[in-house]
């Protein structure tokens, strides 16, 4: 039976993103986005669960026999970091492992904005990045944190389940959390944070209320906060957090929410001329009308205010598909499929031609004006 690092390895050789254990059927790797067959023998039940086993330490096969969900890192020397989850399936043990590579990837290096680097140097504030699940959201954030830690003498402390990115001592002190390692849950690690004097605090994910309201006030006390959600543009994740509240609070939330943040990123990933993925990404700050619109609740203008902004920085995924067809970095047709408004797009990208815009897309971009 072949041992994990045996697969590991396959991972890297292949460039694979993630790796996909399911019995009963052939091992799959996710390779440039593309789920992959890389041996047709279907995996056994058993096996899968003796290779999850091997990787457990006592204590998290109790907490996964008590309940089957485990989120765990691995490192193997020389090669980098697993993201490994483990959970049942029909009955069965299965797994997924994602690579997180030794070397964390400059923002630059991952053609993101180059606002993101002002954004971490910040001194306060709540920046939330946000897209699909695989859309990069955690690389991001560490190739930011990356960034403080090379040009800012500060506290760095992270909370992760598990540990994704190690980060070294470069001008910073950096402390990782791993919950179920370091600390016992979010909650305990959350509750304490503030007794561990942190200048920049990254929270893995917001999932519920109570780590949305331990963020808001990290970020009101004075401290710049990070973390992940799931969501498709900061419009969308704004509507995700008042869900997290009951009715009674949202007055309350809109009002912290438009003094605490400080940008929501969103992003997702387009395929290239030569099929390789680059990042299509949403930038919104907090000028003054969007931090007056989110006080009043009033998300569905939000779009509009950031499509008609000035403020250096600001873009919607629009702006940022149009550039990057401009830039000859994705065809039209990629840049359409991936768009909020195809008509609105349309007219950019045929004006840019030098065409005249269709009849239609004016009166719908009128329309949604």
């Amino acid at each position: 039976m072949p041992e994990i690092n045996d697969f590991l390895r396959l991972m890297i050789k292949n460039e694979a993103s993630d790796l996909f254990f399911s019995a009963g059927t052939p091992l799959h790797m996710k390779i440039d986005g593309v789920l992959t067959v890389v041996q047709d023998k279907p995996l056994g039940g058993k096996g899968i669960a003796a290779l999850a086993d091997s990787i457990m330490s006592e204590q998290q096969r109790k907490a996964f026999n008590d309940r089957p969900e485990m989120n765990l890192g691995l490192q193997i020397d020389g090669y980098g970091r697993f993201r490994v989850n483990i959970f049942r399936q029909r009955g069965a043990v299965a797994m997924v492992i994602r690579y997180l590579k030794d070397k964390i990837p400059s923002i630059a290096e991952l053609n993101l904005p180059l606002v993101l680097e002002e954004l971490v140097m910040k001194p306060r504030g709540l920046i939330l990045a946000v897209g699909a699940t695989g859309a990069g959201k955690s690389t991001t954030l560490a190739s930011m944190l990356d960034y403080r830690n090379k040009h800012s003498r500060s506290h760095i402390l992270t909370i992760e389940d598990p540990v994704e990115y190690v980060h070294h001592y470069q001008k910073s002190v950096v402390n990782q959390r791993e919950v179920g390692i370091d600390t016992d849950s979010y909650e305990d690690a959350l509750m304490n944070a503030m007794r561990e004097a942190p200048d920049v605090i990254l929270i893995g994910e917001i999932r519920e209320r109570s780590t949305m309201q331990h963020a808001i006030a990290y970020a009101e006390t004075g401290h710049l906060c990070l973390s992940t959600l799931h969501g498709s543009n900061a419009s969308h994740v704004l509507e995700r957090i008042v869900t997290f509240f009951p009715k009674d609070m949202h007055a309350q939330l809109f009002m912290d929410l438009a003094h605490n943040l400080t940008a929501i990123v969103s992003q997702r990933l387009v395929r290239d001329h030569q099929g390789k993925r680059v990042p299509a990404v949403e930038v919104m700050l907090i000028s003054p009308l969007i931090r007056d619109l989110i006080s009043k609740g009033k998300i569905d203008e939000i779009r509009e205010a950031m499509e008609r902004s000035s403020e250096p920085g600001m873009q919607t995924f629009d702006q940022s598909l149009f550039h990057l067809y401009i830039e000859g970095r994705i065809s039209e047709e990629k840049a359409m499929e991936n768009a909020e408004s195809q008509s609105n797009l349309g007219v950019r990208i045929r004006l840019d031609k030098g065409e005249a815009p269709d009849n239609k897309d004016l009166t719908t971009e009128a329309m949604g004006s």
